[in-house]
C-alpha cells in the first residue's frame, strides 16, 4: 500500500503491475483504489463488484451495457457489478482512477 495515494504513485503501481495497465494503491475490507491506463485497446471484462471511474486526464468514449457515451477528465462514471464495459476511442493520456467496492454481485438497490 502506498502512503500519497497521488497520480505519480499510481503511474508507478500500474508500472509495477503484471498487465501494465492497472495498479493497485490501496484496499481495505471489499474497497479497492486503483489507477487504469490501458494502451491501445481497453481488454477488461465485467467485475464482480460495483466500480466507479474518476476520470484524471483524457478522452474518448466509454461503453456501457453496449451504449456508448462521451467522456473527459474530471468525470466520474459508475458501472454496476457485472455490467459489460470498455472505454473505446481513448486518447493517448487517459487515465482514471478507480474504485471498486461492495459485496460481490454488487449492492442491491
Amino acid at each position: 500500500m502506498t502512503e500519497r495515494m497521488t497520480i505519480g504513485a499510481a503511474m508507478r503501481a500500474i508500472e509495477a503491475s503484471d498487465d501494465d495497465h492497472y495498479g493497485v494503491l490501496l484496499a481495505h475490507g471489499t474497497l479497492e483504489l486503483g489507477c487504469y491506463a490501458p494502451r491501445g485497446t481497453d481488454p477488461q471484462k465485467p467485475h464482480d463488484q460495483d466500480e466507479i471511474y474518476i476520470v484524471h486526464s483524457g478522452h474518448g468514449s466509454f461503453e456501457l451495457d453496449g451504449k456508448r457515451q462521451p467522456f473527459e477528465a474530471g468525470e466520474a462514471l459508475f458501472v454496476p457489478a457485472g455490467v459489460s464495459h470498455r472505454f473505446v476511442d481513448f486518447s493517448d493520456d487517459f487515465h482514471a482512477w478507480v474504485i471498486f467496492y461492495g459485496p460481490r454481485g454488487g449492492e442491491r438497490d
